[in-house]
C-alpha cells in the first residue's frame, strides 16, 4: 500500500526507536568530550535562585537544569540529559507528525532521521531553552494537526496545555499560535476560529502560564527588552540567516524534504485543513527577517514540514527501487555532516586547523573555561571582587572558582538575571575585573586599572573569551551603589 493520504495508519514503533535511540546515543557519546556552553554555566547559576521569571527567559530550563543536576551528577553529562532526551523526543513527534499525514512505516522513519539533522544535534548536545522549544513547537503541530484532520476540536485542549507548559520554557511558542491563526484567517478553515474549543485551548495555556505571564507584567515585559538587545546584538545579519537555516535545520543533503513539505502542505487538497501551517511558516520567516531574530527560532516549523515532506518522499523511493542507494548515500553525508558540524567530533588540536568551532557558536562557547578561571585566579587577591562582563565567566567562576580559592561571594556581574544577585559592597576597593574590552571606559571607574593577565584557551581558536585582558582595578571613583548601573547591560 502506498501512502497516499491521512489516514490512521498504525505506528512504526521498532524503526523509530532505533533511530531515537541511535541519536541518544550518539549525543551522549559526545556529551561531555569538550565543556560547558556558556549558557548552561548560567542556567547552573540561575537553578540555584529559583523564581517565577528572570529578565531574560521563564524558569524552565534552569530549574530542569538544577533538577537534572541533582539526578545524574554536577557534570557536563549530567547536566545534558534533558537535551539528549529531546532528541530522542524529535525522532518520536516528527514519526507521529508523518502518520498524521498519511505517512507509514517509511516515511515515519524518514520524518525521525530528523533527529539526526543538523540543528536537532546541536540542540540535543547543549541544553539550553531551545533543546525543549523544539519539543513543544513540534507537540503543538502534533495536536493542531489531530484537530484540523480528524476533526477532532478536543485536541486544541491539547494544543493549549502544552502551550502553557512550553511558556515556562520560552515564550516563543506565542509566535507559532499568532502564525497559525494569521494562517487559519488567511486560507481557513476559517469555521475552526468560530469553535469554543481554540479558545478553551487557549484559555487553558493562559491559566497554566499564568505566574510566568504574571511576572512579564510585573516586571514591564523584560521579555521585549531581551528581544530588543538581541536584535540589536545581531544586527541586520541575523535576519539575513533566517533564510539559509531552513535548508540547514534538518542538513543541506535532506533539506528537499522540508520543500515538499511545505509544498504539499500548500497545494495538496487532501492536507487543506492544514494549509494554514504553509502559510503561517511564510509569515514567520518573513516576521523574523524584518526583526532580525535568531535564524534557528522557526526550526519547529521546518521539523514539522520535514515531516510532511516524508510521505511524498518515502512513496518515490518505494516506487524508484533505483533511488534508495543514492539516497541511503544523501542519508549518511546528511549525518555525517550534521555531527562534525553540531558535535565535538574531532579533538581541539584539529580544531585548530578545521576552524569548525569558529564556524559553530556553539562549539566555540564549550572551550577553555577551566583554564580561563585558573587565569583569572592568578591576577585575584584575597578580599576582591570579581566581576564579569558576561554570563559565562560568571557561570565558569562559580563552577571552577573554588578550586582556586575564589568564594562564590566574590562574584558579580550586570548582565541579564546577573544583577539581581547582588551590588558590589561599598567597602570592596580592589575589584578583579574580566570581560570588558573598552580599556578607557573601564579605567574612568576606578582610580587605577592594569591589564594583569589575559584568557587564553591553550589553543589557536579564535572564541569570544579567546584574549580578553584581566584587569586589577583599585579604588572605584564613586561608591558601589552609585556606580553598579554603569555595569549594566542586557545582551
Amino acid at each position: 500500500m502506498t501512502d497516499t493520504g491521512p489516514q490512521h495508519r498504525g505506528f512504526a514503533w521498532l524503526p523509530v526507536s532505533v533511530v531515537a535511540l541511535a541519536v541518544t546515543a550518539l549525543l551522549l557519546m559526545f556529551a561531555s568530550r569538550y565543556g560547558y556552553h556558556r549558557d548552561e554555566l548560567y542556567f547552573r547559576v540561575l537553578g540555584r535562585h529559583p523564581a517565577w521569571g528572570y529578565v531574560d527567559q521563564p524558569p524552565g530550563t534552569p530549574l530542569l537544569t538544577r533538577a537534572s543536576i541533582a539526578l545524574f551528577g554536577d557534570t557536563v553529562r549530567g547536566l545534558r540529559v534533558p537535551a539528549v532526551l529531546a532528541a530522542g523526543a524529535v525522532a518520536y513527534l516528527c514519526a507521529l507528525i508523518a502518520r498524521e499525514v498519511g505517512g507509514g512505516p517509511g516515511a515515519q522513519t524518514l520524518a525521525a532521521a530528523a533527529s539526526s539533522g543538523t540543528l536537532v544535534l546541536t540542540f540535543g548536545h547543549l541544553f539550553v531553552t531551545t533543546s525543549l522549544d523544539m519539543v513543544v513547537w513540534l507537540a503543538v503541530a502534533l495536536f493542531a494537526f489531530r484537530a484540523l484532520l480528524r476533526d477532532r476540536p478536543r485536541w486544541w485542549l491539547a494544543v493549549g496545555a502544552v502551550v502553557g507548559v512550553g511558556l515556562y520554557n520560552k515564550l516563543l511558542v506565542l509566535l507559532l499560535l499568532a502564525t497559525l491563526g494569521a494562517g487559519l484567517l488567511a486560507v481557513g478553515p476559517r469555521r475552526v476560529l468560530l469553535s469554543r474549543w481554540p479558545w478553551a485551548g487557549m484559555g487553558l495555556a493562559a491559566l497554566i502560564g499564568a505566574p510566568n505571564l504574571v511576572y512579564q507584567a510585573a516586571h514591564h515585559f523584560p521579555a521585549l527588552t531581551m528581544a530588543g538587545a538581541l536584535r540589536s546584538d545581531k544586527g541586520a545579519l541575523g535576519g539575513v540567516l533566517n533564510i539559509p537555516f531552513f535548508f540547514l535545520t534538518v542538513g543541506l543533503p535532506l533539506s528537499y524534504i522540508a520543500v515538499a513539505g511545505l509544498l504539499r502542505v500548500l497545494r495538496d487538497p487532501v492536507l487543506g485543513p492544514v494549509r494554514a501551517f504553509g502559510v503561517g511558516y511564510l509569515l514567520l520567516l518573513v516576521l523574523l527577517c524584518a526583526v532580525a531574530a535568531q535564524p534557528y527560532y522557526a526550526m519547529g516549523m521546518v521539523l514539522t514540514l520535514h515531516a510532511v515532506g516524508s510521505v511524498p518522499v518515502a512513496r518515490a523511493l518505494a516506487e524508484r527501487r533505483h533511488s534508495r542507494a543514492l539516497f541511503a548515500l544523501l542519508l549518511g553525508l546528511n549525518l555525517v555532516v550534521s555531527a562534525a558540524f553540531a558535535l565535538p567530533v574531532v579533538s581541539l588540536r584539529s580544531q585548530q586547523s578545521l576552524h569548525l568551532a569558529e564556524a559553530d557558536q556553539g562549539l566555540g562557547d564549550e572551550i577553555g573555561w577551566p583554564r580561563y578561571v585558573s587565569q583569572i585566579a592568578a591576577v585575584y587577591r584575597p578580599g576582591a571582587i570579581i566581576i564579569t562582563g558576561n554570563y559565562g565567566e560568571y557561570g565558569a567562576l562559580d563552577r571552577y572558582g573554588a578550586a582556586h580559592g575564589i568564594p562564590a561571594r566574590a562574584l558579580y556581574s550586570g548582565q541579564n538575571a546577573l544583577r539581581t544577585l547582588g551590588t558590589p559592597p561599598d567597602s570592596a576597593r580592589t575589584a578583579v575585573v574580566v570581560g570588558y574590552d573598552d580599556r578607557a571606559w573601564l579605567s574612568a571607574q576606578f582610580a587605577d586599572c592594569r591589564a594583569e593577565g589575559r584568557l587564553d584557551s591553550g589553543y589557536r581558536i579564535d572564541t569570544e573569551e579567546q584574549h580578553r585582558a584581566v584587569y586589577l582595578c583599585h579604588d572605584p571613583v564613586r561608591p558601589w551603589h552609585a556606580l553598579w548601573p554603569r555595569f549594566l547591560h542586557y545582551d
